[in-house]
């Protein structure tokens, strides 16, 4: 990698799982405005699910998700009551119209809820809600949660695919995260989820870990690899203690630098494409046959707030506090407090308190971003065909960074804006260059690789 585009490595940007990202939603879109555009909803189309569970029974320490911890699971009943009462509130509005394709539990650990209460969940969504005989359900695991109740419980369910979150398999990484959890449990959990029928296997895995080297990384990813999963996805740690305070317990001096964060994706990556997973993508890495694969051959791969994806839906429908839905007209992001967002809920309102509409420079913007984060690269001819005017005025851009830096971060080849393969590692920067918000925001982010 040339000096000049090595020191972007440095750099804080956003991880675009959306366009405008969240830092930019406003009070403007509430309750009432997504009121609106759930009744827009096609009837007949096709929807996506998101529930959010805000509670795990241990917090690690690396964690940038909206939860928190508790012992006890009187606190989690109460909000399993206002989740139920949500989703009673949304199908009010939306029922006979989408046809759900995909259900994604997500946390926090949702599976820290009993086995009693997942089932309950499940069964309270196919009452509200058509769900296709076909439709996917795919839930965030924590293995040290696991016992064989639960995973009954998920079996009855219908889970398609499990999402277990490992990290790294280091005893001295996994305790300066405050997440101790051996190969061997999740060897186990991963046994029981197939002996299931559960088809679909994704390992969460990270880089840039406090203590984390070249050989604890490589030791991950070979022990990871011989659990034979679908799928894998290689997150690079987000630092954020000024986000989330308990960050703060992870001391900066134990921290790999820049250089060596990319060392370190680099040789995971090249040891699972070494054991024939196919690269989606900046982080993802899937078997040959996957859905995943096949929707980035035939440019149909997706980005959203759970990552890669090859869910098509326009509507994505969030449940429980922080969760964001996606709609035609825009974003919006329920409350975030767990308390406040059950007070609201329980009196059977929408929990809806921010979000942004969608203008057509933000669609076209949108595209670029997605495209680029998919891809590596997109159409000149598409965004004009789809974008009109708002299209052009972005190829001037694509333009003027293809001719910047001999083409370092962006090149024109045939129709197509391409960025380099060597400069792929820092693609997020490159797709900075298209966020109008970015400039002059006081949002602070994560490093770009």
């Amino acid at each position: 990698m040339p000096p000049d585009l090595a020191a972007k490595l440095g750099e804080n940007v956003p991880r675009y799982t959306s366009y405008p990202t969240a830092p930019h939603f406003h009070s403007g879109v509430d309750a009432q405005t997504v009121h609106g555009w759930l009744e827009s909803v096609e009837t007949g189309s096709e929807i996506s699910l998101y529930l959010h569970v805000p509670y795990c029974d241990k917090l690690c320490w690396f964690c940038a998700c909206h939860t928190k911890q508790t012992r006890h699971y009187a606190p989690v009943a109460m909000f399993l009551r206002s989740l139920h009462a949500e989703i009673e509130a949304v199908a009010r509005i939306v029922r006979g119209k989408g046809r759900v394709r995909a259900v994604h539990f997500g946390g926090g650990s949702p599976t820290m809820l009993r086995p009693g209460d997942i089932v309950a969940l499940a069964k309270r969504l196919r009452v509200e809600f058509e769900l296709l005989d076909e439709a996917s359900v795919s839930v965030e695991i924590e293995p040290n949660d696991m016992d064989e109740a639960r995973l009954d419980a998920l079996a009855e369910i219908g889970m398609t695919r499990a999402s277990l979150g490992v990290q790294d398999f280091d005893l001295k990484v996994q305790k300066a995260i405050n997440r101790e959890q051996s190969f061997e449990l999740t060897k186990q959990v991963v046994d029981r989820v197939r002996a299931r029928g559960v088809k679909s296997v994704n390992l969460d895995l990270l880089y840039g870990l406090p203590y984390q080297t070249l050989d604890s990384i490589g030791m991950t990813v070979e022990q990871a690899l011989t659990l034979t999963p679908e799928r894998v996805a290689l997150f690079g740690y987000a630092h954020v203690p000024w986000f989330k305070k308990h960050q703060t317990m992870i001391d900066e001096t134990w921290l790999p630098n820049s250089a060596q964060r990319l060392a370190q994706s680099r040789l995971a990556a090249q040891m699972m494409e070494a054991a024939g997973y196919v690269p989606i993508g900046l982080d993802h890495f899937a078997k040959r046959d996957d859905s995943l694969t096949m929707a980035a051959k035939t440019g149909q791969l997706r980005r959203n707030f759970q990552g890669y994806t090859e869910d098509q839906c326009e509507t994505l429908i969030g449940f429980g506090p922080s969760s964001v839905s996606r709609y035609r007209q825009g974003y919006a992001q329920n409350i975030v407090a767990t308390g406040e967002y059950e007070k609201v809920v329980s009196a059977g309102q929408l929990a809806a308190a921010r979000g942004i509409e969608f203008s057509r420079d933000d669609r076209a913007r949108g595209w670029v971003i997605e495209r680029l984060m998919c891809d590596f690269s997109f159409s000149a001819i598409e965004l004009v065909e789809r974008f009109g005017d708002c299209g052009e005025k972005l190829l001037l851009q694509a333009s003027r960074l293809a001719t910047a830096a001999s083409g370092e971060l962006l090149q024109l080849q045939g129709d197509h804006f391409v960025v380099p393969i060597e400069t792929r590692p820092v693609v997020r920067t490159v797709a900075a260059k298209f966020d109008k918000f970015l400039q002059g925001g006081t949002a602070r982010h994560s490093l770009a690789v």
